[in-house]
């Protein structure tokens, strides 16, 4: 089980840095739900799509590096960071994935701060 969520979340990972809406789409849930790291929402796979497409037309170099990967039931956990010519996306930070049905259902984006590792246990 824990190989399956870790393999959606990598391949995940990959539409984002391919920028390939159609992929994401694949592995989202219906009701998935997207939280970047100042603790915004977006709530349904049509919006976060939406929210996508925007991102990525106006961050076309942004891309994850994942460096560590942990896995608990179907929450998978990364610490690794972004790069972007804007410096505001460029950087270290934590991503994690909550696999439900091998599709993500959450993806959120955390600044890796001391106080979010003790929270998330890495």
């Amino acid at each position: 089980m824990w190989q399956c969520a870790l393999d959606v979340a990598v391949r995940f990972n990959g539409c984002i840095n391919d920028r390939d809406i159609e992929g994401l789409a694949t592995l989202m849930t219906d009701d998935h739900t997207f939280i970047d790291s100042g603790d915004n929402v977006i709530q349904g796979k049509s919006d976060a799509l939406q929210a996508w497409e925007g991102f990525f037309d106006s961050f076309p170099d942004y891309q994850n590096v994942f460096e560590k990967v942990a896995t608990r039931n179907e929450t998978v956990t990364i610490i690794g960071h972004s790069t972007c010519s804007d410096k505001r996306l460029h950087g270290p930070a934590i991503w994690t994935a909550k696999i439900i049905k091998s599709k993500v259902a959450e993806w959120r984006v955390y600044d890796d701060t001391p106080d979010i590792r003790q929270k998330l246990g890495v």
